[in-house]
């Protein structure tokens, strides 16, 4: 069975008792209430250290698994997690502060990655290669890189931590995965109960909830080989100085501030639609998320007025509520922060046309007209249910400005004309871009990942996983040996 020793919790789903990590306990909240529904576990550097030992000794015996049971394992893993997907939706709901469809979507983006990574069990892993001496075998070959450590984010915890645990373990290594401690049950011990339930064999995945600490130990873990981290840039260029001083790999999927542009021969009604849920899906708090409007001057007037009246209409309040649509941001903190960047906008110069208040971690679904690249609604990733819009007048005009920060995840043109989105997507420098689409767009099977502040050009999804979760070893095998002149 999977190895989670760091929680005890209530609720149907997480009942039992599981031993509290070494640097004690921390309660777990609903977000939108401030109940406490439980109490997790937190791994100190100790409980980081024997997890390491017993995954690395765990994963020299997976590695040799028959890729039939790898792949098993995957398919048994979707099917646990189907059937727990009633309790982790709810459990998520109360955790993230996410409306139910969010959660739902999460759970089946889940699903979509167990299945991918299912796929990648058979596929082909090595190359044969060219020898002077035709009686030598010689070859490429991909190899399991060990123990991988994953650090995953609160804001899509469950999807965000499974897009590297399934692959990582389908390619034969173990996992670390430290969740973040305010989403523990849905982003790491709903992973362990579904792992658990589909067999995977003890020592292979390791649940260490805990701060900052707890995952700066799994980034110097001794045991770890490479470290995948979601999350902001910040702690991203944190994580990447202590792995590339340790030599060790390491894939980062950072914060982005995605351009979503609009030209004039855009449909409006679409554009607006689109733009409403890039922005103000899961109160804006994902990487994804639309942060910039960039729309062309002789619709904007028209675009605010339709964005404003959509965002004054919304119900905002308790997730669980089926008639809400913007539920709390993860904290009252972040919703202070939100509120910082608003307010300094507006004295700015951007103009409040709807929104820009809360109460407590709500945050009222906020449209700011008249954005100019000096404010912070353009410069910063917000993080919040904010539609900052920025005017231009030329194709030319929008490239500059879409190019005008240090993030590189994700784009949208809206254009008529496929051909003019096109040649203006060749000019963005995003990982992503899409014409006639949102900036919230991914898959199990697509290369996900950014540019500059945005993550270091990894790539994770379908086969792009086996270039960061292996190694290539060279193998030649001959039959008899060289002589050499000594």
């Amino acid at each position: 069975m999977s190895q989670c020793d760091f929680a005890s919790v209530s609720g149907h789903l997480f009942s039992d008792g599981w031993r509290p990590g070494g640097a004690g306990t921390a309660d777990v909240l609903e977000v939108a209430t401030g109940e406490r529904i439980g109490e997790i576990g937190l791994a100190d550097e100790a409980d980081v250290e024997r997890a390491g030992a017993s995954a690395s000794a765990a994963q020299r015996e997976w590695a040799r698994a028959s890729y039939k049971e790898r792949c098993a394992v995957m398919v048994r893993a979707a099917q646990a997690l189907e059937s727990m997907r009633a309790d982790i939706v709810e459990t998520m709901i109360r955790e993230t502060g996410g409306i139910r469809s969010k959660a739902e979507q999460e759970v089946t983006k889940a699903l979509d990655e167990l299945r991918s990574a299912a796929g990648l069990a058979d596929q082909p892993y090595g190359q044969l290669l060219p020898h002077e001496d035709p009686s030598v075998l010689s070859m490429a070959r991909r190899v399991p890189v060990g123990v991988v450590g994953v650090i995953a984010p609160w804001n899509a915890p469950l999807m965000l931590a499974i897009r590297s645990v399934a692959p990582a373990l389908v390619l034969g290594n173990a996992v670390l995965l430290k969740p973040d401690i305010k989403t523990s049950l849905s982003g790491g011990v709903a992973l362990a109960r579904v792992f658990e339930a589909a067999g995977l064999p003890s020592g292979l995945l390791h649940v260490l909830p805990g701060g900052p600490e707890a995952g700066e130990a799994v980034v110097r873990s001794r045991h770890t080989s490479v470290i995948s981290f979601t999350g902001s840039s910040a702690t991203g260029r944190r994580v990447g100085e202590i792995a590339g001083g340790l030599l060790k790999r390491v894939v980062l999927e950072l914060g982005g501030n995605n351009a979503f542009i609009v030209l004039d021969d855009a449909d409006l009604d679409a554009a607006v639609n689109n733009a409403a849920w890039g922005s103000l899906l899961h109160q804006g708090q994902i990487c994804m998320a639309t942060g910039r409007h960039l729309v062309h001057e002789r619709i904007a007037d028209e675009y605010v007025e339709r964005l404003t009246k959509h965002a004054a209409s919304l119900v905002m309040g308790d997730p669980r509520r089926p008639e809400v649509r913007v539920g709390p941001l993860i904290d009252a903190r972040q919703a202070a922060r939100v509120h910082d960047i608003v307010t300094s906008s507006v004295a700015s110069g951007a103009v409040l046309s709807t929104g820009g208040t809360h109460d407590g971690p709500f945050y009222r679904p906020t449209v700011l007209d008249r954005v100019t690249p000096e404010t912070r609604a353009f410069s910063e990733e917000i993080f919040g249910p904010v539609i900052p819009v920025t005017r231009f007048a030329s194709d030319d005009e929008a490239a500059d400005l879409a190019g005008r920060t240090m993030y590189g995840l994700s784009a949208a043109i809206h254009t008529g004309s496929m051909a003019r989105g096109l040649a203006l997507a060749e000019r963005l420098r995003t990982g992503m871009v899409h014409v006639n689409g949102q900036t919230i767009n991914d898959a199990a099977h697509i290369p996900m990942g950014g540019m500059g502040a945005s993550g270091n050009g990894g790539r994770y999804g379908g086969h792009w996983n086996l270039d960061e979760f292996t190694y290539w070893q060279w193998v030649t095998a001959r039959p008899t040996p060289p002589a050499y002149p000594v």
